[in-house]
């Protein structure tokens, strides 16, 4: 490892075949918080009352939170999705990939779903980030 812990050289690239046929490389993201993935429970403890601790993996979905600049060209996209969604009162099904070459590192995101979003940017002394939040059924880290 180099020590170089910079989330600037990030890729983060979003696929949507229903409605795009490339992948979508976002950018522009806030700068405080880009994305932040939330961590997840996987397994229950029950304690028997005779002291014996009993434990079973229970699957769950995975929360990520994407936040962009009000000034983000990936903006167009979100709003597409949530107008499509809420028109077509379906949910798009969205695949990702997350590469960090910094720390040689890339995550696969498959099988999800947007599930909230900023509908417009809210005003300030300036336009605020705007989040948006993707439940994904798996996510997988490997090596670059």
């Amino acid at each position: 490892m180099s020590g170089i812990i910079t989330s600037a050289d990030g890729i983060f690239v979003l696929t949507v075949t229903a409605l795009w046929n490339a992948p979508l490389v976002l950018e522009n993201w806030a700068t405080d918080r880009a994305w932040e993935t939330e961590a997840v429970e996987m397994a229950e403890f029950r304690m028997s009352i005779d002291g014996k601790l009993n434990k079973g993996f229970v699957p769950r979905p995975i929360t990520q939170s994407l936040n962009f600049s009000a000034g983000s060209s990936s903006l167009p996209y979100f709003e597409a999705l949530i107008t499509g969604q809420r028109k077509g009162r379906q949910i798009y099904t969205l695949g990702a990939e997350l590469t960090l070459p910094s720390l040689g590192r890339k995550y696969t995101f498959i099988n999800g779903g947007l599930g909230t979003g900023s509908v417009a940017p809210n005003g300030g002394g300036v336009l605020e980030d705007r989040a948006f939040s993707i439940t994904w059924e798996d996510v997988f880290p490997a090596g670059i």
